[in-house]
Protein backbone atom coordinates (compact mmCIF):
# COMPACT_ATOMS: atom_id res chain seq x y z
CA UNK A 1 0.00 0.00 0.00
CA UNK A 2 1.34 3.30 -0.71
CA UNK A 3 2.17 5.77 2.17
CA UNK A 4 -0.28 8.14 3.53
CA UNK A 5 2.19 11.08 2.17
CA UNK A 6 1.38 9.64 -1.46
CA UNK A 7 -1.92 10.19 -0.77
CA UNK A 8 -1.52 13.58 0.74
CA UNK A 9 -0.23 14.49 -2.87
CA UNK A 10 -3.03 17.00 -4.76
CA UNK A 11 -4.56 14.92 -7.53
CA UNK A 12 -2.90 16.20 -10.24
CA UNK A 13 0.79 15.49 -9.32
CA UNK A 14 -0.54 11.88 -8.24
CA UNK A 15 -2.11 10.88 -11.69
CA UNK A 16 1.16 12.29 -13.28
CA UNK A 17 3.78 10.39 -11.42
CA UNK A 18 0.85 7.11 -12.10
CA UNK A 19 0.59 8.12 -15.89
CA UNK A 20 4.10 8.06 -16.11
CA UNK A 21 4.56 5.30 -14.32
CA UNK A 22 2.17 3.53 -16.34
CA UNK A 23 4.04 3.81 -19.62
CA UNK A 24 7.25 2.93 -18.25
CA UNK A 25 6.43 -0.51 -16.56
CA UNK A 26 4.01 -0.89 -19.38
CA UNK A 27 6.88 -0.74 -21.99
CA UNK A 28 9.70 -2.26 -19.94
CA UNK A 29 7.98 -4.06 -17.20
CA UNK A 30 9.44 -4.52 -13.98
CA UNK A 31 13.14 -5.59 -13.90
CA UNK A 32 13.84 -2.83 -16.70
CA UNK A 33 11.26 0.11 -15.66
CA UNK A 34 13.19 2.91 -14.21
CA UNK A 35 12.38 4.40 -11.71
CA UNK A 36 15.13 7.41 -12.21
CA UNK A 37 13.07 7.73 -15.55
CA UNK A 38 9.87 7.83 -13.90
CA UNK A 39 10.74 10.58 -11.53
CA UNK A 40 12.23 12.86 -14.04
CA UNK A 41 9.21 12.92 -16.71
CA UNK A 42 6.96 12.89 -13.42
CA UNK A 43 8.95 16.47 -12.37
CA UNK A 44 10.24 14.69 -8.98
CA UNK A 45 12.75 13.97 -7.34
CA UNK A 46 13.70 9.94 -7.46
CA UNK A 47 14.04 10.07 -3.51
CA UNK A 48 10.32 11.04 -3.31
CA UNK A 49 9.09 7.75 -4.75
CA UNK A 50 10.53 6.19 -1.61
CA UNK A 51 8.55 8.45 0.54
CA UNK A 52 5.32 7.42 -1.68
CA UNK A 53 6.09 3.80 -1.78
CA UNK A 54 8.36 1.53 0.31
CA UNK A 55 10.55 -0.29 -2.73
CA UNK A 56 9.93 -0.61 -6.28
CA UNK A 57 8.14 -3.93 -6.00
CA UNK A 58 5.72 -1.90 -4.37
CA UNK A 59 4.96 0.80 -6.63
CA UNK A 60 4.75 -1.68 -9.28
CA UNK A 61 2.69 -3.96 -7.61
CA UNK A 62 0.33 -1.03 -6.71
CA UNK A 63 0.68 0.20 -10.30
CA UNK A 64 -0.38 -2.82 -11.58
CA UNK A 65 -3.56 -3.28 -8.99
CA UNK A 66 -4.73 0.31 -9.72
CA UNK A 67 -5.01 0.14 -13.49
CA UNK A 68 -6.44 -3.28 -13.48
CA UNK A 69 -8.86 -1.64 -11.14
CA UNK A 70 -9.63 1.25 -13.62
CA UNK A 71 -9.97 -1.10 -16.30
CA UNK A 72 -12.72 -3.37 -14.65
CA UNK A 73 -14.49 0.01 -13.43
CA UNK A 74 -14.24 1.18 -16.78
CA UNK A 75 -15.47 -2.10 -18.67
CA UNK A 76 -18.48 -2.65 -16.07
CA UNK A 77 -19.60 0.92 -16.85
CA UNK A 78 -19.48 -0.69 -20.80
CA UNK A 79 -21.35 -4.00 -20.15
CA UNK A 80 -24.50 -1.62 -18.52
CA UNK A 81 -24.97 -0.60 -21.43
CA UNK A 82 -25.55 -3.58 -23.56
CA UNK A 83 -28.46 -5.53 -24.61
CA UNK A 84 -29.31 -7.83 -21.78
CA UNK A 85 -32.53 -9.18 -23.74
CA UNK A 86 -30.16 -11.04 -26.10
CA UNK A 87 -28.61 -14.44 -25.75
CA UNK A 88 -25.80 -15.16 -23.62
CA UNK A 89 -23.42 -15.87 -26.78
CA UNK A 90 -24.22 -12.14 -28.36
CA UNK A 91 -23.93 -10.66 -24.89
CA UNK A 92 -20.53 -11.99 -24.90
CA UNK A 93 -19.69 -11.22 -28.43
CA UNK A 94 -20.74 -7.12 -27.81
CA UNK A 95 -19.09 -7.49 -24.37
CA UNK A 96 -15.29 -8.67 -25.81
CA UNK A 97 -16.09 -6.46 -28.27
CA UNK A 98 -16.01 -3.79 -26.27
CA UNK A 99 -13.09 -5.09 -24.49
CA UNK A 100 -11.23 -4.50 -27.44
CA UNK A 101 -12.43 -1.43 -28.14
CA UNK A 102 -10.89 -0.48 -24.56
CA UNK A 103 -7.53 -1.76 -25.06
CA UNK A 104 -7.44 0.00 -28.66
CA UNK A 105 -8.42 3.50 -26.92
CA UNK A 106 -5.99 3.08 -23.91
CA UNK A 107 -2.72 1.75 -24.91
CA UNK A 108 -1.29 3.07 -20.70
CA UNK A 109 -3.59 0.47 -19.23
CA UNK A 110 -2.98 -2.38 -22.21
CA UNK A 111 0.44 -1.41 -22.16
CA UNK A 112 0.72 -2.31 -18.02
CA UNK A 113 -1.98 -5.62 -18.37
CA UNK A 114 1.20 -6.57 -21.03
CA UNK A 115 3.41 -6.23 -18.60
CA UNK A 116 1.39 -8.18 -15.67
CA UNK A 117 0.92 -11.03 -18.03
CA UNK A 118 4.34 -11.43 -19.77
CA UNK A 119 6.26 -10.48 -16.34
CA UNK A 120 9.29 -13.28 -16.20
CA UNK A 121 10.18 -13.36 -12.72
CA UNK A 122 7.80 -15.73 -11.15
CA UNK A 123 7.71 -14.22 -7.50
CA UNK A 124 6.93 -10.48 -9.31
CA UNK A 125 4.04 -12.00 -11.58
CA UNK A 126 2.50 -13.82 -8.79
CA UNK A 127 2.37 -10.53 -6.79
CA UNK A 128 0.86 -8.74 -9.72
CA UNK A 129 -0.98 -11.54 -11.21
CA UNK A 130 -2.94 -12.17 -8.05
CA UNK A 131 -4.65 -8.90 -7.86
CA UNK A 132 -5.15 -8.79 -11.32
CA UNK A 133 -6.71 -12.03 -11.23
CA UNK A 134 -9.62 -10.96 -8.38
CA UNK A 135 -10.20 -8.32 -10.50
CA UNK A 136 -11.23 -10.31 -14.06
CA UNK A 137 -13.12 -12.39 -11.48
CA UNK A 138 -14.93 -9.70 -9.87
CA UNK A 139 -16.72 -9.44 -12.83
CA UNK A 140 -16.73 -12.83 -14.53
CA UNK A 141 -18.56 -14.99 -11.60
CA UNK A 142 -21.27 -12.98 -10.82
CA UNK A 143 -21.89 -12.28 -14.74
CA UNK A 144 -21.96 -16.40 -15.04
CA UNK A 145 -24.05 -16.83 -12.48
CA UNK A 146 -26.84 -14.42 -13.78
CA UNK A 147 -26.72 -15.67 -17.20
CA UNK A 148 -27.16 -19.43 -15.53
CA UNK A 149 -30.29 -18.33 -13.39
CA UNK A 150 -31.86 -16.36 -16.73
CA UNK A 151 -31.39 -20.00 -18.54
CA UNK A 152 -28.90 -19.20 -21.13
CA UNK A 153 -26.29 -21.17 -19.87
CA UNK A 154 -27.54 -24.61 -18.89
CA UNK A 155 -27.74 -25.59 -15.20
CA UNK A 156 -25.23 -28.51 -15.46
CA UNK A 157 -22.39 -26.35 -17.68
CA UNK A 158 -19.39 -26.06 -15.41
CA UNK A 159 -18.86 -22.22 -14.60
CA UNK A 160 -15.18 -22.62 -13.22
CA UNK A 161 -14.28 -24.10 -16.70
CA UNK A 162 -16.10 -21.00 -18.42
CA UNK A 163 -14.41 -18.80 -15.97
CA UNK A 164 -11.07 -20.20 -16.65
CA UNK A 165 -11.97 -19.80 -20.85
CA UNK A 166 -12.78 -15.93 -19.85
CA UNK A 167 -9.64 -15.70 -18.15
CA UNK A 168 -7.54 -16.86 -20.54
CA UNK A 169 -9.30 -15.06 -23.96
CA UNK A 170 -9.56 -11.82 -22.43
CA UNK A 171 -5.62 -10.84 -22.23
CA UNK A 172 -5.50 -12.64 -25.77
CA UNK A 173 -7.44 -10.20 -27.29
CA UNK A 174 -6.02 -7.44 -25.05
CA UNK A 175 -2.59 -8.15 -26.59
CA UNK A 176 -2.31 -10.08 -29.68
CA UNK A 177 -3.41 -7.28 -31.84
CA UNK A 178 -0.27 -4.99 -30.40
CA UNK A 179 2.18 -7.93 -29.67
CA UNK A 180 3.99 -10.04 -31.66
CA UNK A 181 4.08 -13.92 -31.37
CA UNK A 182 0.48 -14.09 -29.23
CA UNK A 183 -1.32 -15.64 -32.28
CA UNK A 184 0.01 -17.87 -34.73
CA UNK A 185 -3.88 -18.78 -36.14
CA UNK A 186 -6.72 -15.88 -36.20
CA UNK A 187 -3.62 -13.14 -37.38
CA UNK A 188 -4.87 -10.33 -35.06
CA UNK A 189 -1.77 -8.64 -35.10
CA UNK A 190 -2.28 -5.16 -36.60
CA UNK A 191 -6.01 -5.45 -36.85
CA UNK A 192 -8.42 -3.31 -35.53
CA UNK A 193 -11.30 -3.79 -32.92
CA UNK A 194 -13.95 -3.77 -36.32
CA UNK A 195 -11.74 -6.44 -37.87
CA UNK A 196 -11.17 -8.38 -34.92
CA UNK A 197 -15.48 -8.94 -34.40
CA UNK A 198 -15.25 -12.10 -36.70
CA UNK A 199 -12.73 -13.34 -35.19
CA UNK A 200 -13.78 -12.92 -31.52
CA UNK A 201 -17.64 -14.08 -32.81
CA UNK A 202 -15.95 -17.49 -34.04
CA UNK A 203 -14.32 -17.81 -30.99
CA UNK A 204 -17.09 -17.78 -28.86
CA UNK A 205 -18.94 -19.84 -31.37
CA UNK A 206 -16.55 -22.59 -30.97
CA UNK A 207 -16.67 -22.75 -27.06
CA UNK A 208 -20.79 -22.26 -27.27
CA UNK A 209 -20.90 -26.20 -26.73
CA UNK A 210 -19.91 -25.98 -23.54
CA UNK A 211 -22.46 -23.80 -21.94
CA UNK A 212 -25.23 -23.34 -24.22
CA UNK A 213 -29.02 -24.95 -23.19
CA UNK A 214 -29.96 -28.03 -25.73
CA UNK A 215 -33.14 -26.59 -27.60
Amino acid sequence: MPTSTWFRLNVAKRERVFEVAMREFGENGYSTGSLNTIAREAGIAKGSLFQYFSDKLEFYAFVCDEASRRVREEMQRRMERIDFDQPFDEWLVDAFCDWTEYMAEHPLERGVTAATNFELDNGVRSVVRDTANQHYLQVIRPLLRLWQERGEIREDADLDVIATWMMVILPFLALAPYYDGIDPIHELRGRTPAEQRPVIRQLIAGFRPIFAPTK
